[in-house]
């Protein structure tokens, strides 16, 4: 019983001890509300001026669907099941299933692709790079060095032979733009719409970049789709071709054997045989030109079945979405900062003067 009564009276003599502790270090708080406000006051100002500094940013959105011949009864009700989003359809495998199209459009092969595409700007033809370059003034403080001043990334330039700088310089875009300026997704899992958001300082490079990075990805999926149909079908049109000029000669040789053997007489036989000949020619090269003829046709077909439809839904269209730190949430965050550091500053230092006096 004694020893329920101490620990009670422990308890209740810790929480006072606790509420006297918290106390004095309001009170010791209080004490120094001026300095607490004054660099709370400098960290608003900070602030201001970092809202005023920062540049506004641009976003350019794209959307599109894909459409595509179904099999197994799915219909157009799984629009873009081929980039592998489960809409309810028949499933099928392919190299763009699953989260493949995040990785394809945000693949640097196609984000350099795309930073090598043209575009005119001011009346001059310059790639996305050099504008990027541009926007964020590398270009400025390379004509300093003679590594990097006589360094071009021209429109359409052959990348297998760029030097070893180049390749630095275009990867370190390459992160930029996948880690902090280029979104892809659907923005709803039941709605076969993809979208490309593309966030840039500068409204034109937003705008260029979003819509050639579509088009590259969409040339690639559309070649890639139907590239054994597209190869089957010029391999029947050569053969076609091959056979029709062998057929062309079959006829014409046989004319030349009937002028040959004009006004022959009836018993002398072997003359007549390049004639018989060509006859049999002209005959094997029909049937031939026939059948190919049509599976051609079945190969045109089969290639527009399996050649995916990219629809584009919505383009970015001027002027951009923009956005910008603004003024008043610049004073909270800096006021709010600074203020916190100098709370946190005096505790710890109260703190170590206690445990080294």
């Amino acid at each position: 019983m004694n020893t329920d009564n101490r620990n009670i009276a422990n308890d209740e003599i810790s929480l006072k001890e606790l509420i006297l502790k918290v106390k004095e270090w309001w009170d010791y708080l209080l004490s120094k509300w001026k300095m607490i406000f004054l660099v709370g006051v400098v960290g608003a100002l900070v602030g201001l001026g970092y809202s005023f500094s920062k540049k506004p940013t641009y976003t350019a959105s794209l959307s599109f669907v894909v459409e595509e011949e179904q099999t197994g009864g799915a219909g157009l009700g799984s629009l873009a099941s081929s980039f592998g989003f489960d809409m309810g359809g028949s499933g099928g495998g392919g190299i763009f299933v699953g989260s493949n199209l995040m990785e394809l459009f945000k693949s640097r092969s196609m984000v350099e692709q795309t930073l090598l595409s043209g575009v005119i700007v001011e009346g001059k033809a310059i790639s996305l790079a050099e504008m990027y370059i541009e926007n964020n003034g590398w270009r400025a403080q390379w004509n300093e060095s003679l590594k990097y001043k006589n360094i071009q990334f021209l429109p359409k330039s052959n990348r297998k032979k760029y030097t070893r700088v180049q390749d630095s310089i275009l990867g370190t875009i390459y992160h930029n733009l996948s880690n902090n300026g280029l979104t892809v997704g659907q923005k709803d899992k039941k709605v076969a719409i993809i979208s490309i958001d593309v966030i840039s300082g500068n409204e034109l490079f937003a705008k260029y970049f979003c819509e050639a990075l579509a088009k590259n990805v969409s040339d690639f999926y559309i070649s890639t789709k139907s590239k054994k149909s597209s190869e089957n079908m010029l391999i029947l049109e050569r053969q076609a071709d091959s056979v029709r000029r062998e057929l062309n000669g079959a006829i014409t040789g046989m004319a030349v054997a009937n002028d040959n053997t004009f006004n022959l007489n009836p018993a002398l036989n072997v003359r007549r045989t390049p004639s018989a000949r060509r006859q049999v020619d002209i005959q094997a090269n029909t049937a031939i030109l026939t059948e190919l003829a049509k599976q051609l046709e079945v190969a045109k077909v089969t290639f527009r079945k399996e050649t995916p439809l990219i629809q584009i839904i919505d383009k970015p269209i001027l002027p951009l979405d923009k956005k910008r730190f603004g003024k008043a949430k610049g004073i909270l965050i800096g006021g709010f900062i600074f203020g916190f550091s100098t709370i946190l500053y005096l505790l710890i230092r109260r703190v170590l003067k206690k445990i080294l006096t």
